[in-house]
């Protein structure tokens, strides 16, 4: 299962990382003084630097097999839902209508890495849990 994870989770970030490129195309840093886009920078680059954390924790994991990477990578993975989940809904709240960078985030785009980032996050955690050992 820890493969099979490893998986859905690069699914995942090729997805996040095309919104990102959308959103920075778009003007999305250009748009942080004129205060037009909901998404401060501080969030976007938070949320996939948080992620690349996890998923390296989660890489040790599968090379070791030591259950407190498998557990470090769950809570980090926690940190990155928690500030994915504030973008859903700025992004749900009149992101996706406002003038800012955001509006050019395809529907479909967004249901796939969110879709994905839970599938992960509870694969994750029942791969954490089912672990024995260290």
């Amino acid at each position: 299962m820890g493969l099979i994870t490893a998986v859905t989770w690069l699914v995942t970030a090729s997805v996040g990382a095309y919104l990102l490129y959308v959103w920075l195309s778009g003007g999305g840093l250009r748009q942080q003084a004129a205060k037009v886009t909901r998404f401060p920078t501080t969030l976007i680059f938070s949320h996939p630097a948080l992620a690349v954390a996890a998923l390296a924790c989660w890489a040790g994991y599968l090379l070791t097999g030591t259950r407190a990477l498998a557990w470090a990578a769950f809570g980090v993975l926690a940190g990155a839902a928690l500030l994915g989940f504030t973008m859903f809904t700025r992004w749900l709240g009149g992101g996706r209508h406002a003038k800012g960078a955001e509006r050019g985030f395809p529907l479909l785009a967004v249901l796939l890495h969110g879709l994905g980032g839970v599938v992960t996050f509870v694969l994750v955690l029942l791969t954490a849990s089912m672990t024995r050992g260290l």
